[in-house]
């Protein structure tokens, strides 16, 4: 009796010792960790499998990183080329002047002057030779064009001191020569003209208002959240100068690749992103860093786009601040941009004004600090579609802690029905009013 069980139970382990080596076989042949493994494993890999079948393993494909259209300091990122009419530069010389780079502006500034003053210099010097003075300036009783003028070197500093209104005193023009008087006013005319043109240029170049933009700061990042019950996409703007950017004004452009019904093509099509057109919030008071905020509305175009869209869509928003220069009034541009991967579901900013003795203070540590808060997943049609549905709809917990999870906003409704069941005093209700939404950093 004792070997008829003990053959029973040999038996018995043996057949599960070979069905546990067929599936270890199979999960080798599909490419799956087998089970001993899974169990060594860590548990956020364990649970983190990457989804295979018997040949290839199955995974999303990574994103390629997108072209800037707009650098974040503003310059924007496009090259013109073949370019055949090159002669239009030369009908706006003056801004042709200003828009090159300071060392080519030197150089140039430098070149016109030496080149005014040979050019006038061998003038001087023909009318001296032409005259005779260089081989009879000496001599008694010679009256020349340009007294002690008696080579071409003389003739070139004669020119210098004659634009440049120096007058030392030792080379000077004689009025028996008429044809020296008219080149002398001439140069007199030219020379202002020249004058004009390069200190113009290089005064216009060292005000320039594209300086001033380089105090007019961007936050690196644009987040969405709800803000009074409503889906916002958000960035902040601040100025660093305590003289204030007078008539502020701040537009932005949704700039992506569309195709259109009849079949187009358009590689950068720009769209109007309304960060307050119509109401006048466009229109900024740019003493503190103030937070724009565009409504995600029906007119937006994110209107219909949910979180995990919004990770596959490849756009870039480019923003635009002008205004003028308090101490010059000049129009100053700032410009900036924000990629796909820089607008960030989920998160508001820090605040970084405070209230000290007798002012408010800005702590610019904080400028660019987000922090992450409870915000759907869906889009803002869905938001807005939930909202009519239920009124309860912003006091429920329906932002879930966990971006990633979708939660059922009617989930909350059972649990305090039970709660009142338990004898639970329940919790206060909300009539849907925007200012009720909890903020949880």
């Amino acid at each position: 009796m004792d070997l008829k069980c003990l053959k029973a139970c040999l038996q018995s382990k043996l057949r599960m010792a070979g069905d546990s080596r067929v599936h270890m076989d199979h999960d080798m042949e599909i490419g799956v960790t087998p089970r001993e493994q899974v169990k060594k494993l860590p548990k956020h890999l364990r649970e983190a499998q990457i989804p295979t079948d018997r040949t290839h393993l199955i995974s999303d494909p990574v994103k390629k990183p997108r072209q800037r259209y707009v650098q974040k300091d503003g310059k924007c990122n496009v090259h013109h080329g073949n370019v055949q009419e090159t002669y239009r530069y030369l009908s706006d010389l003056f801004t042709t002047l200003v828009d090159l780079r300071w060392r080519l502006s030197f150089f140039i500034f430098t070149l016109v002057y030496v080149v005014n003053w040979l050019f006038f210099g061998v003038l001087w010097w023909l009318i001296a030779l032409i005259r005779g003075d260089l081989l009879h300036g000496d001599e008694e009783g010679w009256t020349p064009c340009v007294e002690n003028l008696n080579s071409f070197v003389s003739a070139f500093l004669f020119s210098i001191e004659t634009e440049t209104t120096i007058g030392y005193g030792y080379r000077v023009i004689t009025e028996k020569c008429p044809e020296g008087i008219i080149l002398l006013l001439v140069q007199a005319i030219l020379g202002s003209i020249v004058n004009a043109m390069m200190v113009g240029c290089m005064f216009v170049k060292i005000s320039q208002p594209k300086n001033r933009a380089e105090t007019l700061m961007f936050s690196h990042k644009a987040v969405i959240s709800v803000r009074d019950s409503k889906m916002c996409l958000m960035f902040r703007v601040g100025d660093l100068r305590n003289s204030h950017i007078v008539e502020a004004s701040i537009r932005a452009k949704l700039i992506r690749s569309q195709q259109t019904k009849e079949g187009e093509f358009i590689p950068l099509n720009q769209t109007d992103i309304n960060i307050g057109f119509d109401t006048g919030d466009d229109r900024l008071f740019l003493v503190s860093p103030l937070i724009i905020s565009h409504e995600i509305n029906e007119k937006s175009p994110f209107w219909e786009m949910s979180r995990a869209q919004m990770e596959k869509e490849e756009f870039e928003i480019v923003v635009i601040l002008e205004g003028m220069v308090e101490a010059t009034g000049m129009t100053c541009q700032a410009r900036s941009s924000y990629l796909d991967s820089e607008v960030l579901w989920g998160y508001r900013f820090t605040p970084v004004l405070s209230l000290e003795k007798g002012f408010y203070e800005v702590d610019y540590n904080n400028f660019h600090d987000i922090y992450e808060t409870n915000t759907p997943t869906y889009s803002a049609k869905e938001l807005s579609a939930r909202l009519k549905e239920s009124p309860l709809l912003p006091h429920l917990p329906l932002l879930s802690p966990d971006l990633r999870q979708h939660t059922d906003p009617f989930s909350t409704q059972t649990t305090q029905d039970e709660r009142e069941k338990d004898g639970e005093k329940p919790a206060e209700t909300n009539n849907g009013s925007a200012n009720r939404l909890e903020e949880n950093p």
